[in-house]
């Protein structure tokens, strides 16, 4: 697995990413070409267009994020709009599913179990990141330092060429990601990518919830946000952010459908196994009297439900696979990923502060 290690002002991490990821991000792009022409007979001319749509928004809520991501392009000898359209493919999704509901019914994107889970002694943030077996090769493992910035340090686990992920910083906070399907966006608002940095330059779970909630996210979305202290769901759409705070066992899951009211918002069910995986991995969790980070990684190599399970296979009628999985320990500072399948992973990294 390729770890890169970024630091200096936002244009210097960009163009290191760029630099040390160049194969990588062009990977990225070309998976991101095929899957919008297969599945939204978009061409990729068609994607920047509507990426460059966002520019003048972005640079007045986000500055710094667009001088990273022209470092990014630098660095990578890639065009500008490029780098933006994989941090805000969401987002371009969003807006074809909800301005062009009937043309784009099946316009794809990314499943996940999470788990948040506040122990006796232990802070646990965990998933796994269900995605087309193809991109699979454009992961990294990215270590980003801002000196000249009052953040911590950063550790995540990313698509190459995009800055904001999943994973977690020296004050131990750290974030997960649902991908959420429903209509509505607000480009007013942070696109999910960039709400996750956001999270990841937080000093507190509470700071990063606040963070989020304040600037608002430009469409649909879970993220779940720990540290020592536990962990909050954020379920985001155009509309709200609504805080899904822990149960009476400590824990938080999620998978890919809104759980809170959802009252005015249009949400039809895009993955039939989403309510069976919730429901899954709250029964497997209660089973355990216990946690460990251990007893929490057997969890995810569940295949109830195969191939759509918590442990997916990109087979029959799924189209994505886990493709890692990664359980934080927010106490400790540190984090387990495999990549891969968890019965049948290729690769084990160690992460810790």
């Amino acid at each position: 697995m390729l770890e890169i290690r970024c630091s200096g002002t936002p244009y210097e991490i960009g163009f290191t990413h760029g630099k040390l990821a160049k194969e990588k991000i062009e990977g990225s792009i070309n998976f991101y070409k095929q899957l919008f022409h297969e599945s939204c007979s978009l061409s990729w001319a068609e994607v920047l267009q509507e990426a460059s749509r966002y520019f003048e928004i972005l640079k007045d809520i986000t500055p710094r994020y667009l001088v990273e991501i022209n470092g990014i392009s630098s660095g990578a000898d890639i065009p500008f709009l490029d780098i933006l359209a994989l941090n805000i493919r969401s987002e371009i999704t969003f807006g074809l599913f909800s301005d062009k509901p009937k043309e784009f019914t099946n316009v794809p994107t990314d499943g996940c179990t999470s788990l948040g889970w506040l122990t006796g002694s232990k802070a646990f943030l965990c998933q796994t990141w269900d995605w087309r077996v193809e991109q699979s090769p454009n992961l990294i493992i990215c270590h980003i330092a801002q000196p000249d910035l009052d953040v911590p340090n950063i550790t995540m686990v990313t698509e190459a060429g995009i800055v904001g992920k999943i994973g977690f910083n020296s004050n131990g906070v750290g974030c997960c990601l649902n991908a959420i399907r429903c209509r509505g966006l607000d480009p007013s608002k942070l696109p999910i990518h960039f709400a996750l940095r956001t999270v990841l330059e937080s000093k507190s779970r509470e700071d990063a919830v606040r963070s989020v909630q304040s600037l608002g996210v430009a469409g649909g979305g879970h993220i779940l946000v720990g540290d020592a202290t536990g962990s909050t769901g954020l379920e985001c759409t155009s509309l709200y952010v609504k805080e899904l705070p822990m149960d009476n066992e400590g824990r938080v899951c999620h998978t890919n459908h809104l759980i809170l009211d959802k009252s005015g918002v249009d949400e039809p069910l895009w993955l039939e196994d989403s309510p069976s995986r919730l429901a899954r991995i709250r029964e497997l969790t209660s089973h355990i009297s216990e946690p460990t980070a251990d007893a929490i990684f057997e969890i995810f190599k569940d295949t109830e439900g195969y191939p759509s399970s918590i442990n997916r296979k990109q087979d029959a009628g799924s189209k994505a696979q886990t493709l890692f999985t990664i359980v934080m320990d927010l106490t400790s500072k540190s984090a387990r990923v495999v990549f891969g399948r968890p019965t049948e992973y290729s690769e084990q990294v160690l992460l810790a502060f």
